[in-house]
């Protein structure tokens, strides 16, 4: 899988600090790597407590967990639009991404300057959220011009992407995120999926606030909230300098320690993983054997031969039918032998989709 997740935010309120914690994430998930594709994309494991479980119950030579790519994204100025700044690359950049974390500065501190001369992180989403909305009128009146004469010229499908194109832009200039748009009929938003609005994609906005904030929280993470629960968004809190100081931590005592400290059960980073892995509408199903345990990351609502082809293609191509454990019952019964004679192995076919958690394997022939 290659669907990737988005770090954005302005200048100064955290966002490479995360990403530097996200690459020391193999201190808080045994050894498992962190590795870089590029300069500012990380490979991250996934935290799974279940690979954990099963690893303890089959006992293999080979553990391979579930990874996330998240990408780290050059600050954005004002002007980004227009291409001031980085702003050509930003934006280029986020095109590429099926979601986003909106890393807000929700802190005060004197030695770190802000972009803007002071603390205010509703003016700091609205300053990318209108950057980002500037590109997106702009890819959609260009959008319109073209589909208005294939519809003159008869096409019908051009003139349900016209109006699809006419109800983005009223809504766009009205300073509104495409992804809160809800005119459009379920025709046009598949005809219309290849637009890749910015501000059509998911997002998640993390609070970065101070350690005292992490249990109290604070107004400015408030007034996020509020206006996360508008655009029907999540809001995560995080302490950057917090999730720092853990990364460098190797040892597990030491950690859950420091942790406990401030009144958490795992680390930011950790939900901040799973967070992503989510928003990207993964799940995960596992293979169980002597030789390896591995998390295998598919789209929900796949069925199982296009979530065999994960494996392989091959196993897509000649997909027989796919035995499949419950993740509990494997947790109950220990062994397949057990599980088989209590009944609890499952024979599907091509038409069962497969559920989060689901421990298989694939019958095939080429």
């Amino acid at each position: 899988m290659s669907l990737q997740c988005g770090i954005v935010g302005l200048p100064n309120v955290g966002k490479s600090t995360l990403f530097n914690c996200l690459s020391n994430a193999k201190a808080q998930a045994a050894n498992f790597p962190f590795c870089t594709i590029e300069p500012n994309v990380g490979v991250i494991t996934v935290p799974d407590e279940r690979l954990q479980k099963l690893t303890e119950i089959a006992k293999p030579q080979n553990i391979v967990p579930a990874t996330v790519e998240i990408v780290d994204i050059a600050g954005l100025v004002k002007g980004a639009s227009k291409g001031e700044g980085l702003g050509n690359q930003f934006l280029g950049n986020i095109k590429s991404t099926q979601a986003i974390l909106h890393v807000l500065r929700c802190f005060e501190d004197d030695n770190i300057i802000h972009v803007d001369g002071s603390v205010n992180p509703i003016r700091d989403k609205e300053i990318i959220d209108t950057e980002l909305q500037l590109k997106d009128l702009e890819a959609v009146e260009n959008r319109l011009l073209r589909v208005q004469k294939q519809a003159k010229a008869g096409d019908k499908d051009a003139g349900k992407i016209a109006d699809a194109c006419e109800k983005y832009i009223a809504h766009l200039l009205q300073g509104l995120n495409a992804r809160t748009m809800d005119s459009l009929t379920d025709e046009q938003k598949v005809l219309s999926e290849d637009l890749n609005l910015l501000t059509g994609k998911p997002v998640l906005y993390v609070c970065n606030v101070d350690e005292k904030s992490l249990i109290n929280s604070n107004a400015w993470v408030d007034q996020i909230r509020e206006m996360a629960a508008i655009e029907n968004a999540d809001v995560m809190v995080i302490c950057a300098a917090a999730e720092a100081d853990i990364a460098e931590l190797e040892d597990p005592e030491e950690r859950a320690m420091f942790l406990n400290d401030l009144g958490m059960s795992e680390s930011g980073v950790a939900k901040l993983i799973k967070a992503a892995y989510k928003m990207l509408n993964y799940i995960t199903y596992f293979t169980v054997g002597e030789k390896e345990v591995r998390a295998w990351t598919i789209t929900r609502g796949m069925k199982a031969p296009q979530a065999a082809a994960v494996i392989h293609t091959d196993f897509e191509k000649g997909f027989i039918r796919a035995e499949v454990i419950k993740y509990d019952d494997y947790l109950q019964y220990g062994t397949e032998a057990a599980i088989k004679e209590a009944g609890k192995l499952g024979v599907e076919g091509k038409e069962y989709i497969v559920k989060d958690g689901d421990c298989m394997h694939f019958r095939f022939n080429v």
